[in-house]
């Protein structure tokens, strides 16, 4: 039973639905306002975009004292005495707990114990810190349910809901608005063809509206035809079980996306990997397996595919495309490029990895994206040859079973696109273009100068701050959200286990102001639990050669002039 704190609570678990949100009855404009911020000076943008020429700079990852290490991972070894402790005399006198580990009336237990006690032990101790449930638009600020922890897996809400500056979407370009051209125009999608697509003059599934995105997805990227598919994970998913067998090899970067992993599993086609972003290792790869062939037979492969992300969403690096490029001329191979989180959020058109590097897009065979990110919508696209193209809509498993995007959907990404190509609403796009580069160089810059160790390129508006110890984890997510950010915490298995981060995701709909606050927050947090061990060689020194000594105070002052110039200090 609840206590008297939360008597007027109402019992809501994970697998129940959470209370009807608030309605926010406050004026449009103001509403506007918190979904996306006005600019207030024509400073506050910039290009994203790579000098023509010059070689992609390798991030360097810098790499905190040894007591850090030293102290991560001796907090984990404690977790887990601790947590093996609570298993053995758990199972003696709460056995009932424990019923789904142990065997029962002859049928072995589903999971055992070692296989869950990373979740069980280690992971739901801050779940609060995971997946906080929210509602309306995650535009430049979200409304996140107020809750309290009741029991292991169950939370109590009472309906209310916090308001944070959001640093915790996709939402790069900051369409994910609930009002203004987009919305306009997917409401008329709405009227004409219904929310699946069936109306009085078409058919169910795929529309001329379907074609049309099509066709301007591919203008968009560069390529001579698209195809768009209702979900982002399902577009790599499938993709490769419909160009793959067991006679393709694909090189895969150690860090590619699970979508890219899965697939390629499903496919049946022999994987390597290569060392993240290391052309070295990936060329050495390259003529072992061209010398060996497939194997037992060691035939030559049918075919060679090197699949590589645009923007890395963890590290917040890039591909180092030129060079991926050059190396697939020169073995011949084929190259695959994801993404889903560089498209509309790098290039000074926004057209992704290909535009940030200059790059002509015919050089890329097959470039995949989602329109989940940028775009304010849901599904993704595979762009090629029109052969290529042609041949997926026949043998593609999401496009031959699964359902087509809905019209709104597609209304949606069709007027994010013309808005970004200048087509729809002209000026806004690029504006919103150089505010996402801005902003991402603005607080990646002002972390590095208050000594917090920040991985990732210049221009990704993917910045993650390294936290390493597990108790930093929840300390970091829950100060900061009581400061009224809102903020993702990555850990192990998606991160190596000491490299524990909080992943701050940029978007064009915030403003300085808002990136001022959000600096002088993360920086009283640092100070309080010690995470300002930079060394200084990543940038961000006062002085070259040492460790970054900024105060709040100098770093806003020097912020906006430094992260213009051609590479961050």
């Amino acid at each position: 039973m609840p206590n008297k704190q939360s008597q007027t609570f109402k019992e809501v678990h994970y697998s129940n639905c959470i209370p009807n949100a608030p309605v926010d009855n406050r004026p449009l404009a103001v509403r506007s306002e918190l979904e996306y911020g006005k600019l207030k000076s024509e400073k506050y943008l910039h290009v994203s975009k790579h000098p023509i020429g010059e070689p992609l700079p390798t991030p360097i990852d810098d790499d905190p004292p040894y007591v850090i290490y030293l102290s991560t991972y001796l907090n984990f070894l404690i977790l887990i005495i601790i947590g093996h402790i609570r298993d053995f005399f758990g199972k003696i006198f709460k056995p009932q707990e424990y019923k789904h580990l142990v065997e029962k009336d002859g049928y072995a237990p589903w999971y055992d114990g070692f296989e869950s006690f990373y979740v069980r032990r280690l992971k739901t101790r801050i779940d609060d810190c995971f997946a906080r449930p929210i509602h309306g638009a995650p535009g430049r600020f979200i409304k996140c349910f107020n809750r309290i922890r009741e029991g292991k897996t169950g939370y109590l809400y009472d309906g209310t809901s916090r308001e944070c500056l959001n640093l915790s979407s996709y939402n790069y370009l900051g369409f994910a608005q609930s009002s203004g051209v987009c919305t306009d125009f997917a409401l008329k999608c709405v009227d004409e063809y219904g929310t699946s697509g069936c109306s009085p003059r078409v058919y169910c599934g795929t529309t001329d509206l379907h074609r049309e995105c099509e066709r301007i997805v591919a203008d968009f990227v560069g390529k001579e035809d698209a195809i768009i598919v209702s979900q982002g994970y399902g577009t790599n998913a499938n993709f490769f079980a419909s160009i793959a067998d067991s006679k393709t090899l694909v090189i895969s970067d150690e860090l590619n996306h699970a979508s890219i992993r899965f697939g390629i599993r499903l496919s049946g086609a022999i994987v390597k990997v290569y060392k993240h972003n290391d052309m070295k290792d990936l060329e050495k790869l390259i003529k072992n397996q061209i010398a060996q062939g497939q194997p037992k037979t060691h035939r030559p492969w049918k075919k060679i595919i090197i699949a590589a992300e645009g923007l890395y969403s963890m590290e917040g690096n890039m591909c180092n495309l030129p060079a991926l490029i050059e190396l697939k001329d020169k073995y011949k191979c084929y190259l695959f490029v994801d993404e889903a989180h560089s498209i509309g959020a790098l290039g000074p058109e926004g057209r992704g990895i290909c535009d940030y590097f200059s790059v002509d897009p015919s050089r890329v065979d097959i470039l995949m994206g989602t329109f989940t990110k940028s775009f304010g919508a849901t599904g993704g696209y595979i762009a090629g040859d029109r052969y290529l193209i042609e041949k997926l809509r026949v043998n593609y498993i999401t496009q031959a079973y699964s359902e087509s995007v809905p019209p709104p959907v597609v209304g949606q990404i069709i007027s994010s696109l013309n808005v970004i190509k200048g087509t729809l609403n002209p000026g806004e796009g690029q504006e919103r273009l150089q505010r996402i580069a801005f902003n991402s160089r603005y607080l990646r810059l002002g972390l590095k100068k208050l000594g917090f160790i920040v991985y990732g390129a210049d221009d990704s508006p993917v910045i993650p701050l390294l936290l390493f110890l597990p108790s930093k984890m929840p300390a970091v997510s829950r100060m900061l959200y009581d400061m009224g950010i809102a903020v993702v915490i990555v850990s192990y298995p998606a991160t190596p286990l000491i490299s524990a981060r909080a992943r701050l995701c940029v978007s064009s709909a915030l403003t300085k102001d808002d990136l001022d606050y959000v600096l002088a927050k993360i920086s009283e947090v640092g100070d309080l639990i010690y995470l300002k061990f930079s060394s200084g060689i990543a940038g961000g020194s006062k002085v070259p050669g040492e460790p970054p000594r900024w105060t709040i105070e100098e770093v806003l002052a020097t912020n906006v002039e430094d992260c213009k110039k051609p590479k961050l200090v």
